[in-house]
């Protein structure tokens, strides 16, 4: 079992940034595929970057270039940078993890990071 706790969300102004950081429990972390989704009110949850086991990364369209995830192994965490934040990345962030040999997914409680001034 895999419990991932996110913090770093917040009230940011447009254009500011925030990094938001997800720790998780347990000695899997280097073999967990990681992800940060969020989902706005009235919207679908959406992946907004990932990264594998070995450092890749994707991103969906609307944040590249604003936003860079990374993970620490030796600290079981991962984090999203994100940067010239906008009105509509306000949302919900959540942390996944996916544990692909064992076909097991874990998510975090989710942080509430809001764009506005």
């Amino acid at each position: 079992q895999v419990q991932l706790v996110e913090s770093g969300g917040g009230l940011v102004q447009p254009g500011g940034s925030l990094r938001l950081s997800c720790a998780a429990s347990g000695s899997i972390f280097r073999f967990l595929a990681m992800g940060w989704y969020r989902q706005a009110p009235g919207k679908q949850r959406e992946l907004v970057a990932a990264i594998t086991t070995g450092g890749n990364t994707n991103y969906v369209e609307s944040v590249k270039g604003r936003f860079t995830i990374s993970r620490d192994n030796a600290k079981n965490t991962v984090y999203l940078q994100m940067n010239s934040l906008k009105p509509e990345d306000t949302a919900v962030y959540y942390c996944n993890a996916k544990y692909v040999l064992a076909g097991q997914e874990y998510w975090g409680q989710g942080t509430q990071v809001t764009v506005s001034s």
